[in-house]
Formats: C-alpha cells, structure tokens, sequence
C-alpha cells in the first residue's frame, strides 16, 4: 500500500474473493466485484461526458451506496458529497459554488437539489441500486454532461474529494483533496489502527464528512479489510448491527458512544457477543471526556483510541496509538500521519514542549490550499506549515491536547456550524435588526447552536417564530436551539459583537 497513491491503487490490495463492502441483510460486494464496480463506473461517466477533475455532486442517503459510489466516482471524477439534509437554497450555493459538472441522486429521490440542479442545467445522473445483488453495486443512468475532456482513472494529484469547510468571518471555503492527499490519509490510519485484511469495520458516520468516508471507508479498503455500512446512526439498532455485522472496529463521535452505552446495560448479551468481536473502539471529530473513554472500555474491553482530524487534513492528524503503548485520556495523542508542532499564533516560531499556541501540521495528506481563497491560504499557511486554528500544547512524549479553538466555529457534536451562515439568515427577517449566533455549551454535544437577536423598531417577534424563520433556510442542526430577544448585544471594547464568551454573558453557560 506504500506506493498507492489513487484510489483505484488503493483497490489493488485487496484479494479478489474478500470483502469489501457490507451492509445489514445483504450479501458483501468483493474486491473483484468492487474493482469492476470502478472500472465500470468510471467508463460510465466519461461516455456520459464527466472526467478527470469534474466535479460530480452526491445526494445519497447513508448506505452501502453511498460509500462505493464515493469510491467508484473517486476513481475517475472529483466526488462532492452534500449533506442529504439541506434545504434547496444551501443546494443551490454549493453547487454553484462547486461548479459541479454533474448531480448523483438515488432512484426515486425527491430531495430538493433536483430543484437546484434544475435551475443551474446541471445534468442529473440517478444511481440505481441493485437490490438483489451484493452491498453498494449499482449503475449509473442519466443525461450527458457532454463530453469529458480527460478519461480514464485519476492520477495522484487530480483531486478526488471536495468538501466545503465553515468559515466564521467568511462564506465557506473549499477544500480540496487529490488523490494523494486521501490516500495517505487513509494509509495513517491504517498504520495507527494496525488494520488487516481480517477486519471489519462498521460504518456509522454520514457519508459527506470526512470522518465517515476517510476514516471508516479508505482506511478499511486501503487496508484489503472491509466495512459494513449501517444507514446512519440510530441508537435503538446498533446493538442488532453490532450482532449481525460482528465487526472489529467502529468509529464514531462523542455523542453516539454515549448513546451506544446509555442502551448497554438493555443489551448484555450483544455487549457480550461485541466484546469477543471487537478489536478497539475509535472516537474523533470532538473531544472525548475522559469519564466516557473510561466508560467504553469497561463495557467493551477493549482499547478506546481517540483521534485528532479536519477536513484540510484529509481527516487524520494525530491519534492515540494502541497498547502496548500509552492511551491518555483527554489527549488527542500523538502526531499519526503528517508533522504536528506548535506554533506562536502571531509569528512562525515553533514553540518548545509544554508551551501553548496554535496546532500546526504539514505532511501528504494536507490540502494543497483553498480554492480561489488566496487571503486565506495567506493566513492558514506558515513557512510551509498548515494552522489548524486549534490551541494547544504538546508534552514531552509527543502527546497533544487540545487547550481551546481559537475560531469560532460551533462544534455541535462533530456537526460545524459557521455562525456567519445563521447570522445571515437572521437578518433576513423582516424585524431583525441585529443578530449573532454562538455557542452556548450542552451536556451532551459539547456545543449548541444560539442567537442573540435586536428587534426593530415598533417590530415583534417570538422566539418560536424566529426559529421557524430559520429552519425553512438551514438544515435542522444549524437551527439555533435558542434565540434571545435582547435590548442590546453586548459588545466588545471596539464596539465588536463578540461571538467567544456570549453565552456565558447572557447566563447560558
């Protein structure tokens, strides 16, 4: 795996007869039938005029799917997974935004980037599944997008994914990842994990973050190992999955461990039957209180690695490595994959260990920049180094804990939510003259979406109202879960509306 550097090589290490793709009730779609599943795929899109670098939107609800037609279209095209969840207006930003050159919706779908695809002539290509077939097969049908301009499978610096990353003071930028980038992401966490043929992962992240397609899918068949797709996360079925699909590992957010063990106690003969199956248990996109790492491996006993990852970094970044070495609860371990250090945040000094300042990175899986961004590829690049806009400090075993984000972005259980995007819907309504959007903490998800809002004069507005307003504009997690009808906001020194401590200001904290 060393020298792959496309996703097409990455499909090369699996034997032809072992899986590669699973889902409940389904039989598993080998690695042949997966290298044909590409090949095909990628012959199908050049005839229907999309090639190398064409940006090929997916709207797919989480499956088996989902997670080969990331890897089929990869293979050939730029894949851009949307949020299945978006109302058409965000549709229709991302895919202008994209410039996407073509649009992936399941048979049958009814989602509202039809409506936005419609309106841009972008041309619509359907996936149809095949029901009686193995996990993920499907073909793709639809209207041409003309003619490709290049065939035949990507090399290793066309890029492979886009996703768009949110921005606090700015519209969100895009992040793109060549082939490069994603296979030695995956590769990292292959070595971190110590993934083998043997393994089985089960997938139960959303399909358009990078956690979910990087960490559960790349790394699994960069692996010749498998990964068995659930669709979406559900507390009340993951003990009759972890049943059926018996799998070594999973990866997953805070929140859903602490669901995953709230239900453990109902489930002992499943929790027995996972603890002879289980090899570790991985966490990432938000911190893991120490209380709930200690939690799992008692339930599970088994290793609980917590990972450091972000988009511009084609997820991984730093991981807690596997016994015999050291776990450290509320760390985000050691560097896995790229160079982690620690810079002073106002200049390009590398700091020493134990001192604190901004988490920067460089290595193969960092994106070459932001796309048409050039002020803030200024700022997120130093000396050849990668901000991560995270604060934190590294001890004198290469371990680093995260101190604090120095932006503002909400982390609503791994979910990020530009404030700048809520504001702007805000002031939309008619009697909103001022608003800004904050998080405020939650017990559960680490971070919850609120607003403070100033009414116009001789204006009135309930909060219910207003929250209303905004979920006819935004997917339901960026609905800010309050909105505070305020006489004024308080304001910094400069006279600034200060996102960072609002909510311990306005008593919400």
């Amino acid at each position: 795996m060393a020298d792959c550097t496309t996703i097409r090589d990455l499909l090369e290490v699996g034997d032809d007869t072992s899986p590669a793709i699973g889902a409940p009730e389904r039989d598993v779609l080998d690695y042949a039938g997966m290298r044909a599943l590409a090949d095909t795929t990628v012959a199908r899109l050049n005839e229907l005029g999309v090639g190398r670098n064409d940006r090929v939107a997916i709207v797919l609800p989480n499956s088996c799917e989902m997670a080969a037609a990331f890897v089929a279209i990869g293979c050939g095209a730029t894949t851009a997974p949307l949020n299945p969840a978006y109302r058409q207006e965000e549709f229709d930003f991302y895919l202008d935004d994209l410039n996407a050159k073509a649009l992936v919706v399941e048979e049958g779908s009814d989602s509202p980037a039809l409506a936005a695809a419609a309106e841009r002539n972008i041309p619509v290509l359907t996936l149809i599944a095949d029901e009686t077939g193995p996990a993920g097969n499907f073909r793709l049908e639809g209207e041409s997008a003309g003619t490709a301009a290049t065939g035949g499978m990507a090399e290793a610096d066309d890029v492979a994914l886009v996703l768009h990353t949110s921005g606090t003071t700015s519209r969100p930028k895009i992040v793109p990842l060549t082939q490069r980038n994603v296979t030695a992401s995956a590769r990292h966490i292959g070595a971190s994990l110590n993934l083998v043929a043997q393994d089985r992962c089960m997938n139960m992240m959303p399909l358009f973050h990078i956690h979910g397609l990087i960490a559960a899918v790349l790394s699994s068949l960069g692996a010749g190992a498998s990964v068995h797709c659930a669709p979406g996360f559900n507390a009340l079925r993951v003990y009759g999955w972890l049943d059926e699909i018996e799998p070594s590992w999973y990866t997953a957010v805070p929140t859903m461990h602490q669901a995953i063990l709230s239900r453990a106690s109902r489930n002992a003969d499943s929790v027995a039957r996972a603890r002879k199956n289980l090899r570790l248990v991985r966490s990432s996109s938000s911190s893991l209180p120490p209380q709930v790492m200690k939690e799992l491996e008692e339930t599970f006993d088994v290793p609980v690695v917590e990972a450091y990852g972000m988009t511009e970094a084609a997820h991984q970044m730093a991981c807690n490595p596997l016994p015999p070495a050291v776990r450290k609860p509320g760390s985000v371990g050691i560097a896995a994959g790229p160079e982690v250090a620690i810079m002073d945040e106002s200049d390009s000094t590398l700091l020493e260990i134990g001192q604190t300042g901004e988490i920067v990175i460089r290595g193969p899986n960092v994106t070459p920049g932001y796309e048409n961004n050039p002020d803030a590829n200024a700022s997120a690049f130093t000396d050849g180094w990668f901000r991560t806009g995270d604060q934190g400090v590294m001890d004198d075993e290469g371990y680093i804990s995260i101190t604090g984000r120095l932006k503002e972005i909400i982390n609503r259980g791994g979910e990020k939510i530009s404030p700048r995007e809520v504001d702007e819907v805000l002031m939309d309504h008619p009697a909103v003259a001022q608003a800004v959007t904050f998080a405020m903490p939650h017990d559960k998800l680490g971070e919850e979406v609120a607003a403070a809002i100033v009414l116009r004069e001789g204006e009135a507005a309930e909060e219910s109202e207003v929250r209303e307003f905004v979920s006819g504009h935004l997917a339901d997690f960026k609905v800010p879960r309050r909105v505070l009808i305020l006489d004024e906001i308080p304001k910094g020194a400069t006279g600034k509306l200060q996102r960072i401590g609002l909510a311990e200001k306005l008593g919400l904290g």
